[in-house]
């Protein structure tokens, strides 16, 4: 069976994390989430999928490849332009993607799947799938029950009793929503679906083909189901996605590495002595990391691979990114870290270089291994002072 997967976002809610690596590609514990789809995919049948691509569609591309190591056939169907030797991304939106696909060589000649390339998901195609062809629907939205408190961040479905859809609602108010299922992106379509989207022009799935497939009276619907779906749309989203992993909270991700101590798993060849630090679980540390004594690690926290925590340093309720370095006496609460970059929980990002703080978080590979930074010699002078 064939199925597509939504690749060609800049994603501009995740930056700075999307500056250099695509939504898809955004690792959650070490394992980019595209991964996972995929893996999701092929165990419900759906082994030839395409893939659109804009934004760093190269990282993509060279990471999943065919998808043989996958056990999946995959095609990338490029959105963009050549200008002076450069690839340009130029998405044109999910639909749009979708018409350019087909207009290209007819690929969805059966019952086909699309699903957004930056969620979390275990969902039981196959009985999404079953219910989509007993309403002998052209289009059918996965739809999830929320608590009322949290309709106002997403977009709601409202169908009738029989599940046929009657209108959306993006982002209601408690008072004004008129219903609780929400829109996970997750989508089933027939291939005459192709027919509603306008050929060679930028079109989007949730706010343009689906109003037209119900003013249309099209048939279309929607179906309810309780599953697991961590969108990592944002970057708080991430940062909760992670510690819902470590927390245990998640529980179709495991955590990687080996446990070297309750709650604390470990890659390979981490440098650690667990009687000269304190730490405390949930906590992943990846390979070739070095904690240094004295340091402080409360989870839930992750750590990426080749990163240094110095002697003295705070890792508290924080994800931290490969090669990162954090300085001695440098306490890091309710924080991610990624290249110069210092995001808090709620997404807001200090550029350390332009703060001045980058002497505080720098990149490991600066400094050979056990080499003694110009300002551990400064800190020192001071406490020695004091």
């Amino acid at each position: 069976m064939k199925a597509m997967i939504l690749a060609a976002g800049k994603g501009t809610r995740v930056r700075p994390i999307t500056y250099t690596i695509p939504k898809p590609l955004i690792p959650i514990m070490q394992k980019p989430v595209m991964e996972f789809l995929l893996e999701l995919l092929k165990k419900h049948g759906f082994n030839e999928i395409m893939v659109n691509v804009s934004h760093l569609a190269d990282e993509i591309e060279n990471y999943f490849r065919d998808g043989q190591r996958f056990g999946v056939r995959i095609g990338y169907s490029f959105e963009g332009r050549i200008e002076d030797g450069r690839l340009i991304g130029d998405a044109l939106g999910s639909a749009g993607g979708l018409r350019r696909i087909q207009d290209f060589y007819p690929f969805f000649d059966d019952t086909f799947i699309v699903l957004c390339g930056d969620a979390l998901i275990d969902l039981d195609l196959t009985a999404a799938l079953k219910y989509h062809k007993e309403k002998g629907s052209v289009a059918t939205i996965v739809t999830k029950p929320v608590p009322k408190e949290q309709v106002p961040s997403y977009g709601v479905v409202v169908t009738d009793d029989q599940g046929r859809v009657q209108s959306f609602q993006e982002k209601p108010s408690v008072e004004e929503a008129l219903s609780t299922d929400i829109n996970t992106g997750i989508y089933i379509f027939e291939p005459e679906i192709i027919d509603y989207i306008p050929p060679k022009q930028e079109y989007d799935i949730g706010s343009e083909l689906f109003p037209k497939l119900v003013e249309m009276g099209a048939p279309f619907y929607a179906v309810s189901m309780d599953f697991e779906w961590v969108d990592i749309g944002k970057v708080p989203d991430y940062w909760h996605a992670v510690r819902g992993v470590l927390s245990g909270d998640i529980k179709n991700v495991s955590i990687p590495g080996k446990e070297i101590a309750p709650g604390v798993y470990a890659g390979l060849n981490v440098a650690i002595n667990l009687d000269k630090v304190d730490i405390q679980g949930p906590v992943y540390i990846g390979s070739m990391t070095r904690i240094e004594d004295g340091a402080t690690i409360i989870g839930p926290s992750m750590i990426g691979p080749n990163c240094c925590i110095c002697k003295d340093a705070t890792v508290d309720n924080s994800v931290i990114f490969e090669y990162s370095r954090l300085g001695p006496g440098v306490r890091l609460v309710d924080k991610l870290v990624f290249g110069r970059y210092c995001v808090d929980k709620n997404g807001a990002s200090i550029d350390l270089q332009a703060a001045a703080l980058d002497w505080l978080i720098t990149d490991s590979r600066q400094l050979p291994p056990h080499s003694e930074p110009p300002e551990r010699e400064v800190l020192d002078e001071l406490r020695n002072q004091g």
